[in-house]
């Protein structure tokens, strides 16, 4: 279970986050009943949104003032959840990533709840939630080399460093890759970000993840 550091509690105290391990799971490139899973959200994206509205939307509008406050521009790295949709109202296609973190996008997109995971198997020890330290190094996926960080920002380690800056990029290190047999989900809160959309992200999550990689909530 994640464990949020006293300072961070104390600084946003609507600040909520729920998480899931999933066990056994089979992670593929690909599935085609996925590829038709995507063509049903990104229809139900079409009819519900607009790019020109979308900012303002909750929790969109919830999500952006709070990366405001950990020192991330919204308008730069943006909510991962606000990110896809705005992928599809753009007319481009979803990514394919592989099956466990395609099926979490659907999820994301549906509950507009941004999400992280990681390999259970590359974890060492619990997780925690604290203020990055001013020049810390994180690399991040799909990095060429690190960043440093101003000391603003809110991120997640474990004993072996860091592994997500919360709540819109997950490490390097602890990515979920094709070897991957577990996963631990985090469903990734904010203030003003009521907790039964939380409850509802992570349930379409374990429906998704499951129907596509199979294994079992813990």
């Amino acid at each position: 279970m994640l464990h949020i550091e006293e300072p961070v509690a104390k600084a946003f105290p609507g600040l909520k986050v729920l998480d899931c391990t999933m066990e056994n799971v089979k992670v593929s490139e690909s599935d085609p009943s996925l590829q038709r899973a995507k063509e049903e959200v990104v229809a139900e994206v079409r009819s519900k949104f607009s790019l020109e509205s979308l900012k303002d939307q909750q929790p969109m509008r919830a999500y952006r003032d709070f990366f405001w406050r950990v020192g991330v521009d919204p308008t730069k790295n943006r909510p991962a959840s606000e990110a896809l949709i705005r992928r599809i109202l753009s007319g481009r296609p979803l990514p394919t990533i592989n099956t466990l973190v395609d099926a979490y996008n659907i999820a994301s997109i549906r509950s507009g709840v941004p999400m992280a995971a990681f390999d259970r198997g590359r974890l060492k020890g619990p997780l925690r939630m604290r203020f990055a330290r001013q020049s810390e190094r994180f690399l991040g996926i799909g990095m060429e080399s690190p960043v440093e960080l101003k000391g603003m920002e809110i991120v997640i380690e474990d004993d072996d460093g860091l592994t997500a800056i919360y709540p819109y990029r997950d490490a390097e290190r602890t990515k979920i890759t094709l070897e991957s047999k577990g996963a631990v989900l985090l469903f990734c809160g904010a203030p003003g970000v009521e907790e039964d959309r939380l409850e509802y992200a992570k349930k379409e999550c374990v429906r998704y993840v499951a129907r596509f990689c199979g294994g079992v909530p813990r």
